[in-house]
């Protein structure tokens, strides 16, 4: 069963307070996270085809929601490869797939993400390396939630052991 995950205040991509952004909603269960984008208009880049620029963006927040909902904690991306293989075009409503593909010790995490037409088509797909923010920041960025997204972590992947580092 799918849980949805808490949206942020003032992200672009899924806040829901942002004026300009995009306000994705993922959901997740164990093993990918998923959204539906429906690029506007506005966010054609030349003749009618979204910006590559926002493709990459919307690619990155779904590994970082993949690498969440798999480790239960916060991360940043330090690498980003987006492969273009159609045009993408506003007014479609396209399926968000991101998966965590590997943890290297809770060091870097590494994830996979595609973006594909209502058909099932592959528009584009990414892969990324994610590090992990240091908890000591961690605090400050839930402030930003309504609900602290660790919960829903918590409910795709079961309590975590005792001893066991979030």
């Amino acid at each position: 069963m799918a849980i949805t995950l808490p949206q942020s205040r003032s992200c672009f991509v899924c806040g829901t307070e942002n004026p300009l952004g995009l306000k994705l909603e993922f959901s997740a269960e164990p093993g990918c996270v998923r959204a539906r984008f429906e690029p506007r208009r506005e966010h054609a880049g030349f003749q009618n085809t979204v910006h590559g620029g926002l493709t990459s963006t919307v690619l990155d927040e779904t590994m970082v929601w993949a690498c969440g909902a798999a480790t239960s904690r916060f991360t940043y991306c330090a690498e980003l490869t987006v492969r273009f293989l159609k045009p993408v075009r506003p007014g479609t409503a396209y399926e968000l797939i991101g998966r965590l593909k590997e943890n290297r010790r809770n060091r870097l995490l590494l994830a996979e993400a595609e973006l594909r037409e209502p058909s099932g088509t592959l528009m584009a797909s990414g892969s990324g390396k994610y590090m992990p923010i240091d908890e000591r920041a961690v605090g400050p960025m839930l402030s930003d939630f309504p609900s602290d997204p660790r919960a829903a972590f918590a409910r795709i992947n079961g309590p975590k052991p005792p001893d066991a580092t979030v």
